[in-house]
């Protein structure tokens, strides 16, 4: 059963984190972001609703890079109960969809935590001040609605925040599987 993502109120901070990637390099999330805007991607190996877009969220990352936008990708699945989205399985999907950008390890949850993240895919858009700006989904498309993957959506929130002017409200929320929370710790 699909999720939707709450809307929560915008203006949070980009969290202070570092976390290591699939190969165990860490990454401070402020030092990805380096004073531009921040695409965070909360995604996995194994929904179906990233398999769909995640090709195209790959040209769209590249895309975004090339107008000074940092994208990341976050795994915070547990991963004892969901062994296909570990290291071996975050590898596979990177050179499966083509991604050349950070891929986290949410090991504990805290980063989804903190963030109420819901979903995969759950997109958050912070500004260059590492404020959250939006969050939602990638584009109206989800598997078997014959919607066009496109990332509009997306598209059209970043280019919202590079121009310095408030994200639309018609945007879609996110959707995807929900967060696979580890024992204990899902959200209140």
């Amino acid at each position: 059963m699909p999720t939707v993502a709450e809307t929560r109120p915008l203006g949070a901070p980009l969290p202070d984190v570092t976390l290591p990637d699939a190969d165990g390099a860490p990454h401070r999330l402020h030092d990805l972001a380096g004073g531009r805007p921040l695409v965070l991607a909360f995604l996995c190996n194994h929904c179906p609703y990233v398999q769909h877009v995640e090709r195209a969220f790959g040209e769209v990352a590249r895309e975004l890079a090339g107008r000074g936008v940092a994208v990341v990708a976050v795994v915070s699945n547990d991963v004892a109960a969901y062994p296909e989205d570990d290291v071996a399985g975050m590898r596979e999907q990177a050179a499966r969809a083509g991604w050349d950008l950070p891929y986290l390890v949410d090991a504990d949850q805290s980063l989804a935590l903190t963030l109420g993240a819901a979903c995969t895919p759950d997109l958050l858009v912070f500004d260059a001040a590492g404020v959250l700006a939006h969050r939602g989904a990638f584009d109206g498309s989800t598997p078997g609605n014959g919607v066009e993957v496109t990332g509009a959506a997306l598209r059209r929130a970043v280019d919202a925040v590079l121009a310095g002017q408030p994200v639309p409200d018609d945007l879609p929320p996110a959707l995807g599987c929900g967060i696979k929370w580890r024992p204990g710790n899902e959200p209140a």
